[in-house]
């Protein structure tokens, strides 16, 4: 049976991925401001701006099997530099938008249906110039518990906490040569992470093989935060 499953910001990098990917198998809804990635693929697209719109507006199936909030930002600065407007739009990009969002379709979700956030390998290990970033995505994870806690076993919910993924989101940290090989050494994989590894992830938390995972924060970080191979 195929699924409906709704990808809100869906148009590049990991949602893009999971959109290709997806739409094999499932009628696959991309809700974002952009579409120029999306010809090709067998999706139906909904303009929407998490920020501005409201998506209980758009044409949307009655019926979700499967859910995934992709949009974010990384604003890294150090904290005396970092001004509270800053903090105030990473909170509503990456957290407020996205309760308000589940909020509007959470009682479209199915018996059996899973819903993925994605938060960052920053929470759990501490890394200078994070602090708006981490503080947002921190704000994710809590509320993914809470969530899961409160529509299990009906509705399954996890997060995909990643490393640094060569997307649109992240071009400026892996701007030339030099880059992009102090951000690959530091991972014990050697490698900074490609958007098919987070989307690989994020398919199996949306399909039946996952079926007893909720909850749970899962790092895709090429081993970033629980090895230490440098010491």
């Amino acid at each position: 049976m195929k699924k409906n499953i709704l990808l809100i910001g869906g148009s590049s990098g990991i949602g893009l991925e999971m959109a290709k990917k997806l739409s094999i198998e499932h009628n696959v809804y991309v809700a974002s401001r952009r579409n120029e990635n999306l010809h090709q693929i067998n999706v139906v697209h909904l303009p929407f701006d998490v920020l501005t719109d409201n998506l209980s507006e758009k044409s949307i199936p009655t019926v979700l099997h499967g859910f995934a909030y992709c949009p974010g930002s990384i604003n890294l600065k150090p904290f005396k530099t970092m001004d509270i407007d800053t903090i105030q739009k990473d909170m509503e990009i990456n957290f407020i938008a996205l309760a308000r969002t589940v909020k509007s379709i959470i009682n479209k979700m199915a018996e059996g249906s899973s819903m993925v956030f994605f938060s960052t390998v920053a929470v759990g290990t501490g890394m200078p110039f994070h602090t708006s970033v981490s503080a947002a995505k921190g704000a994710i994870e809590g509320f993914a518990r809470s969530l899961a806690a409160e529509y299990a076993p009906k509705i399954r919910v996890n997060v995909i906490a990643p490393s640094l993924v060569d997307t649109p989101l992240s071009s400026r940290l892996l701007s030339n040569d030099k880059k992009r090989e102090l951000m690959a050494n530091r991972h014990p994989m050697k490698r900074v992470g490609g958007a098919g590894d987070i989307a690989n992830m994020a398919i199996f938390l949306l399909g039946t093989n996952s079926s007893w995972i909720t909850g749970q924060v899962i790092g895709v970080d090429g081993g970033l935060s629980s090895l230490n191979v440098n010491s």
